[in-house]
């Protein structure tokens, strides 16, 4: 019996220092027992925060070429998993990847970067804005953080967060331009927590997770905590048990940076933790099975 491995086709950057896109997405997917095939945006020799003179290679007009040689190949995907794009252009491309391999209906998960604490990164535009909600529109689950659900909805940004009802409305408004399922992630809520809701459109479910505030940045969070609600989800877990996986690895991870006094700019501490989420991830399809069992 030939084993069967789950196959992401993950849209990123290579940012080759600073732990975020590809460099922390391959090894947690890989680490949940996913194959993760990269479709690179761009290769840099950094990320974009807190460096200087980056050196910088942009992949987009070859970005056809690698998948047009994948449909020819006949290799198929389980799931399309796209973060930050850096141009209207790359935006239209990967709508056209996903047209071109939606034949056996992969999980399309899109995570709109687009910008963080109130503010939309430098190379984002009004027209990239409306581009980026094309893509939002294909998507099966997007994961937008508070600062791009804001300017997803032309919503002003508070830094105290909002009201349930009113973050209940914008998960509505967010579902409304097309994906089933919306995780808002990074909700700032009464100063010692943060808040991630989900919520599912076809059943009208809601869902919400808090994990402790800790006074600092890194890049890169947002891509964990959407790799591992990626993996989580094609290994047959429900929404609210990989957003709690997804969360609470990631504040264990940032709270044990923070104590480690690791700067920013470095991102989190990522390699000593993976063992442990190999542990609690082998523990959750353990239960998963014997649940399916009974």
């Amino acid at each position: 019996m030939t084993l069967r491995v789950p196959r992401v086709a993950a849209v990123h950057d290579i940012s080759c220092f600073g732990r975020c896109s590809l460099t922390v997405i391959m090894p947690i997917l890989s680490c949940m027992g996913i194959q993760v095939c990269p479709l690179p945006t761009a290769v840099l020799s950094t990320h974009l925060g807190g460096y200087n003179q980056i050196a910088f290679c942009d992949f987009t007009e070859r970005m056809p070429a690698f998948y047009q040689h994948w449909k020819q190949e006949g290799i198929g995907f389980d799931c399309i998993y796209s973060g930050f794009l850096a141009s209207e252009e790359q935006i239209d491309t990967v709508l056209h990847f996903i047209e071109e391999f939606s034949e056996n209906k992969p999980l399309v998960l899109v995570d709109p970067v687009m910008g963080d604490e109130g503010r939309l990164y430098s190379v984002y535009t009004p027209q990239m804005q409306e581009h980026m909600k094309r893509l939002v529109g294909k998507a099966d689950i997007i994961t937008p953080n508070f600062t791009e659900a804001c300017f997803l909805l032309g919503e002003p940004y508070t830094e105290q967060g909002q009201e349930a009802d009113v973050l209940s409305d914008w998960l509505f408004r967010l579902a409304d331009f097309g994906p089933s399922v919306v995780v808002m992630t990074g909700i700032p809520s009464d100063g010692t927590k943060i808040m991630n809701l989900g919520y599912d459109r076809r059943s009208g479910a809601f869902w919400q997770v808090f994990s402790d505030y800790v006074p600092a940045k890194y890049p890169g969070t947002g891509d964990i905590f959407a790799s591992i609600l990626a993996g989580a989800l094609l290994s047959r877990q429900t929404v609210p048990q990989a957003m709690k996986l997804a969360a609470d690895f990631v504040a264990g991870v940032v709270k044990a940076t923070y104590e480690a006094g690791t700067p920013s700019r470095e991102g989190v501490l990522l390699e000593p933790a993976l063992p442990g989420l190999g542990q609690a991830w082998a523990k959750t399809c353990t239960q998963t099975i014997r649940s399916n069992e009974g």
